[in-house]
């Protein structure tokens, strides 16, 4: 009896270790992963028990139909394999404990707690044009998740060595960093034979690229990051957070880097608020430095500012709708449903007081095609604001601008909300089917039929404001046409970029820098020239940056 147990406990002790190296469950008591594992390890240990039963010939042999032959006597004997009293004992227990969490879940769900589900999310109505600026247009972002990927695949792309031995991670982040919309794109290695050779010197590589001039910078690093999820081992990440942090139930990973570009990667960690395991919620991240592995432990109320993303988009979602939907209860959620409200289908993400907001609209439960109004949720503070602004919800918008260009076949991006001339507005990239960003186009929330679209974004602006006074949306006679006001420069130096496919040229003049689209004009090529003087019409963008919207020599 005691051989078999020995056995058991060490082919579970075996499993377990494994187990837990390879998928690393936090020792928590209140963490799912960690009771999955126990009943993992409770059914290797039973399996384990019953094998080693027959493998030391513990059987009841019981004798059964004897019969007499001429020969003598022969007996055939029926093998019945007995479970042990005290492994009868365990199976009960396991069944027993399973019907315990199950009900420890029940008692922890809205069913029984939806006020407090409801009071997850604290959120204040707010006004519009007092909380959202007018942003520059050098600062809208034009790019979304999937076109910044594709860019910074190219770059990636124009160093050979870095294509054969490294990949895009997926923990790519949007944040602020300087006060602009970034992306930043670690990279991985692209397998394990390309780990063994380059995992002496870490990566060296992330990518940013600039949401709003779609600018892609390959950034080198001094020295490579040493920790990732791409590492095995020691220095695979979660390993090394779980193997310090032994007992932190890890929400999700993401990727950031600091106000001098330094890499970081950003864990954080939740709690339980309802019940046992009810009312998931961050209390803290866990910061862990992408070269040197060095790790913090950072409460949620004082992680520092440069940091973006504490909350994961799924979380701030699933809250905001637990607040829309349980006002008035549970059953009023699933009956009557009055007063019932739920967030649209997608999000975005707007760059607001040097934070990352997630933005989507709110809608009611019969998922009519229009918002009753938005939600803002800042991603690393949870601070909420609610804005009643009735209008046409994304996915209409989104259809009404491609159907300003529909010839040309393109797809439309998720929306952004931005500002106006104090009026709602959504701003969406228009890509061709290679993923480029061809055309911008502006839509009122109000009126998704008043629409701008363009292929530059001051010719889109423009569009857009004269439709908004077409339509009696604004006073035609007290708002000016967005072009910005009138410089008169010297070209101190000139820089030509391409940035999504387009010519851009930096004209850099004292401690003013002038940004020109060539869509501007077919001679603009040719006008430009250093030491040259030129009167342009700018738009502000804010930290010595400018936005041309015309230019001619003087």
């Amino acid at each position: 009896m005691i051989i078999k147990h020995l056995i058991s406990a060490a082919v579970t002790l075996v499993v377990g270790f494994g187990y837990f190296y390879v998928a690393l469950p936090a020792l928590n008591w209140r963490s799912k992963e960690l009771w999955s594992m126990l009943f993992l390890l409770a059914v290797v240990y039973i399996v384990s028990y019953f094998w080693s039963s027959i493998f030391t010939k513990n059987v009841t042999k019981k004798k059964t139909n004897t019969k007499v032959f001429e020969n003598g006597t022969h007996a055939n004997v029926n093998i019945q394999i007995d479970l042990p009293k005290n492994l009868k004992i365990a199976l009960g227990a396991v069944a027993a404990v399973a019907l315990v969490l199950l009900l420890v879940v029940f008692s922890s769900s809205a069913v029984f707690n939806a006020g407090k589900y409801q009071d997850m999310l604290t959120v204040n109505e707010s006004d519009f044009a007092a909380d959202i600026a007018e942003l520059p247009l050098s600062q809208i972002p034009v790019v979304d998740k999937s076109t910044a990927e594709r860019l910074a695949s190219r770059k990636i792309g124009e160093v050979v060595e870095l294509v054969s031995q490294f990949n895009l991670s997926v923990y790519n982040t949007q944040i602020n960093f300087n006060e602009k919309p970034v992306r930043v794109l670690p990279l991985e290695y692209a397998d394990m034979i390309k780990w063994f050779v380059n995992t002496s010197e870490g990566i060296p590589y992330y990518v940013k690229v600039d949401m709003a001039t779609q600018a892609t910078e390959l950034v080198e690093l001094d020295n490579g990051m040493r920790y990732s999820p791409s590492e095995y081992f020691a220095r695979d990440l979660m390993r090394h957070v779980r193997f310090n942090f032994p007992t932190k139930m890890i929400d999700h990973i993401s990727f950031e880097i600091d106000d001098s570009g330094a890499p970081y990667w950003i864990l954080p960690y939740y709690t339980y608020t309802i019940g046992v395991v009810g009312g998931k919620d961050i209390a803290g991240i866990i910061l862990c430095n992408a070269v040197t592995g060095e790790l913090q432990n950072i409460e949620v109320s004082a992680v520092p500012q440069w940091i973006d993303n504490v909350y994961s988009a799924d979380m701030l979602v699933e809250q905001a709708d637990n607040w829309g939907k349980y006002t008035n209860g549970f059953i009023n959620s699933i009956i009557a449903q009055k007063n019932v409200v739920v967030t649209t289908d997608g999000y975005n993400y707007i760059a607001q007081d040097d934070d990352v907001w997630l933005y989507t609209g709110i809608t009611s439960v019969v998922a009519d095609e229009s918002n009753i109004g938005f939600i803002l949720v800042n991603k690393r503070t949870k601070e909420a604001r609610t804005y009643p602004i009735n209008g046409a919800e994304e996915y209409s918008a989104m259809d009404s601008a491609i159907g300003a260009v529909q010839e040309k076949n393109y797809t439309a991006t998720f929306p952004i909300l931005i500002n106006v001339e104090n009026v709602p507005t959504y701003f969406i990239s228009l890509k061709d089917n290679a993923g480029l960003v061809k055309m911008y186009s502006f839509v009122s929330v109000s009126n998704y039929q008043t629409v701008g679209v363009s292929d530059t974004l001051v010719g889109a602006m423009e569009d857009y404001v004269r439709m908004l006074k077409a339509n009696g949306i604004i006073d035609s006679s007290a708002v000016p046409t967005p072009d910005g006001d009138e410089y008169e420069i010297t070209a101190d130096s000139i820089a030509e970029v391409m940035v999504g496919g387009n010519t851009v040229y930096y004209i850099k003049s004292g401690d003013r820098i002038f940004t020109a689209d060539i869509n501007l004009g077919p001679e603009l090529p040719f006008i430009l020239e250093v030491g040259k003087t030129y009167v342009v019409r700018a738009k502000d963008a804010g930290n010595g940056s400018f936005t041309v919207t015309s230019i001619k020599l003087k």
